[in-house]
């Protein structure tokens, strides 16, 4: 049995600036929406403040959180790895980092067909 190639990582610098966000808000989540009111902005919420709807695709985890995407949005991600970041910035205005003056962002890059071949499969 072949282990399954993740569809998303994070960077050092951001898994140490989520611990700062479990220990002040305890569990979390990430969701990538591709909607509304911030774009296709990363979402970093409680676990319990966010309510996933049917279309939303659980795609792996970062650091001991789910990360989730629309299926609208991964339509067009399904086939580039993403890695999670954090930069100086202004955050999505429902994320949890919103006013700590930096932001989550993505980085992505195409599967090559060994990978595609062996990808976690979402959910």
């Amino acid at each position: 049995m072949s282990k399954y190639v993740s569809r998303v990582s994070v960077t050092q610098e951001a898994k140490e600036f989520i611990d700062g966000l479990i220990a002040k808000n305890g569990e979390l989540i990430f969701h990538q929406s591709g909607g509304c009111c911030d774009g296709s902005a990363i979402l970093c919420m409680e676990k319990n403040g966010f309510y996933l709807g049917s279309n939303d695709l659980y795609i792996g985890d970062i650091h001991h959180c789910k990360f989730y995407m629309h299926s609208d949005n991964f339509a067009y991600f399904e086939h580039t790895h993403l890695t999670i970041d954090i930069e100086g910035g202004r955050a999505s205005s429902f994320s949890l980092e919103a006013g700590s003056g930096k932001r989550f962002t993505s980085k992505s890059r195409l599967f090559n067909k060994e990978e595609e071949e062996n990808l976690f499969p979402v959910k």
